[in-house]
């Protein structure tokens, strides 16, 4: 499917989506363009049919590797169902001179782990193909944000801002993502936190997942700066009251904060755990986490995220 621009007869611009022919360098015939294809959380049976025809058919396959990873076996067993693949890091797709060229002749299939389109990069490297006249394709996938809710067993109607858990940087340590969580809370909305994958914070390489211990001591060092910082926090609207009202609350009991860790989330070795906060640095790791920090739970939510619970 693709996204191409027209202008009406009024002047205003509508988009208009066309599904591209599978065609290309194994025997169908493809038009030459970039492809986002989503790989789903992890494995070729997570993938659809459609995903690994695409990917099958391009000449050239390119792995997005800083947003987020599959394991190396997962992707030894992709690379032999669809042919050889080049992992690429963030400068290669914020500045994605060398994707567009090969595109303009060739159909280039950059593989996205979850749903291509679900970080802002993937967007803008999308409008960029078209400001290039590049034709773009998206192949959707199973994204973790929709995996996890049902997964769990939360209503995805209560989930309010999504945020992501960073390394502390040189020392610097973001208090937003615990923030987000707080006004989350306050309002009655889960969270769910994404962990980082770069220690360094610049995407080129040496991905390192963060673990639950790693989480656990971002959550406990953003908790330790708040409290030195309410003095600082604007309380000019209604809003910023509620803000530090709340991030006030969340710091009070951070130790006893009731998290749900999601390990593996669409792997055989899929694990969820809900613990207080205080204990997941003790939690089992894997290779890819996230973290849905519940608000105040309904019944059924109450119940389904109980049998969760660490025995």
């Amino acid at each position: 499917m693709s996204l191409h621009k027209e202008v009406s007869l009024l002047g205003t611009i509508k988009w208009r989506m066309l599904f591209a022919m599978p065609t290309g360098a194994s025997g169908l015939s493809m038009a030459a363009g970039l492809v986002l294809i989503g790989m789903g959380p992890g494995g070729v049976a997570g993938m659809t049919r459609a995903a690994i025809l695409a990917a099958k058919n391009a000449n050239y396959r390119r792995y997005e590797a800083y947003t987020a990873l599959w394991s190396d076996d997962d992707l030894a067993d992709l690379e032999s169902e669809i042919g050889h693949i080049e992992k690429v890091m963030r400068p290669e797709v914020e500045d994605p001179v060398e994707l567009l060229r090969l595109a303009k002749s060739e159909v280039v299939a950059l593989l996205v782990v979850g749903d291509p389109l679900q970080a802002t990069t993937h967007v803008d490297l999308q409008l960029q193909a078209e400001e290039a006249g590049v034709d773009c394709t998206v192949i959707h996938g199973i994204s973790i944000t929709g995996l996890v809710t049902g997964a769990i067993g939360l209503s995805n109607y209560k989930f309010g801002r999504q945020t992501t858990l960073t390394y502390p940087y040189g020392g610097w340590v973001a208090t937003s993502p615990l923030e987000v969580i707080a006004v989350n809370r306050m309002q009655g909305l889960h969270t769910l936190a994404l962990l980082d994958l770069d220690p360094t914070g610049e995407g080129v390489g040496g991905q390192v997942p963060m673990q639950p211990k790693d989480a656990a001591n971002a959550m406990f060092l953003m908790a330790k700066k708040l409290k030195d910082s309410y003095e600082e926090m604007s309380d000019e609207s209604t809003f910023d009251k509620l803000k530090i009202e709340a991030c006030k609350k969340i710091c009070e009991e951070i130790n006893s904060l009731m998290v749900v860790l999601c390990s593996d989330m669409g792997a055989p070795e899929q694990n969820i755990t809900y613990l207080p906060l205080s204990e997941l640095s003790n939690a089992e790791v894997g290779c890819l986490h996230c973290l849905v920090i519940p608000a105040k739970l309904g019944d059924v939510e109450d119940s389904a995220v109980r049998r969760w619970g660490k025995e």
